[in-house]
Parts: structure tokens; C-alpha cells; sequence
């Protein structure tokens, strides 16, 4: 219950702006630090993970937080900002980069990512929305193309 209720707040323009502007700069580092153990909301709602890409144009490692979807040994992240019209920074400094870290409870994996094709992300949506249940809200607030990313793990 409490799951169900946190994922739909976070679906609404309230819980959009609260989730941008909160949890995106702090739920990073406290994720990071407990392990993949917790975030604001405490224990995890949605499988998540903390993504370290290097900026493409800093140069610096940039850490976003996503919940995931599972693909075999690797992670489908979803490139939504909530719905934005724009597409969140971090999928460009991953497009850029072609890879980076993932932080999951008690382990750091190093991936490269793929954008999938129209027809991947078409098959794979279904078992997205079905894992991240606020995508059906996202894709309804924007006209833009949603990539979605295969993070394939290293060696």
C-alpha cells in the first residue's frame, strides 16, 4: 500500500516537481551511501539504481538516480523526465559517454548502454510500465520520443 501510494504521488505535476527538485540531488548520495538500501522515501519502491555517467562537457562523473527494469544481466532505464519536453541531461552525457556505473544494493557494475531501436522499445514497454507504473502517465505529458537504454554489464 504504501509503495502504490508513493509511485502515484510521484506521477502527479506535485509529486514531478517534488521528485525534480528533492529527491533527484539527494537521493543519489543517500542511495550511495546506505548501499542501495534507501532512498528519501525510504526502502526502495520500484527497483532502483544510481547511474554515474562522466558529463560530456564537464568532464565530471554525474550521478542520476532511475528505477529500472531488468533485461537479463542488464537494466532498461528509461529516459522520461517525468514527461518534460525535453529529454533529461543524463541520457545525452550517456549517449556521449556509451557507458558508465551502475550502483545497486551491494554491488557497482560497470556497463555500456545501447539506445534500443523503435521496435525494442515497443516490445519491451509493456514489462516497463508494468515494473515503473507512472510511464503511462509520463508518456501521456509529452510528444517526444522516450528513448529508453540497455545497460549491458562489463566482462
Amino acid at each position: 500500500m504504501y509503495a502504490r501510494l508513493v509511485n502515484r504521488f510521484s506521477a502527479t505535476r506535485a509529486g514531478s516537481w517534488m521528485v525534480r527538485h528533492v529527491a533527484a540531488p539527494l537521493d543519489p548520495i543517500l542511495f550511495k551511501r546506505t548501499n542501495g538500501r534507501f532512498t528519501l522515501t525510504g526502502k526502495p519502491t520500484l527497483p532502483m539504481l544510481a547511474l554515474t555517467v562522466v558529463g560530456r562537457k564537464s568532464g565530471e562523473p554525474r550521478t542520476v538516480q532511475l528505477a529500472y527494469e531488468a533485461d537479463g544481466d542488464g537494466f532498461l532505464v528509461v529516459a522520461s523526465a517525468m514527461g518534460q519536453e525535453r529529454h533529461p541531461a543524463w541520457r545525452y552525457n550517456l549517449e556521449a559517454a556509451g557507458g558508465g556505473s551502475v550502483q545497486l544494493p551491494g554491488r557497482v557494475v560497470e556497463v555500456t548502454a545501447t539506445v534500443l531501436t523503435d521496435e525494442e522499445k515497443a516490445a519491451a514497454w509493456p514489462r516497463i510500465k508494468a515494473t515503473i507504473p507512472q510511464m503511462a502517465t509520463y508518456e501521456q505529458r509529452t510528444d517526444r520520443n522516450i528513448r529508453v537504454f540497455r545497460l549491458t554489464p562489463v566482462g
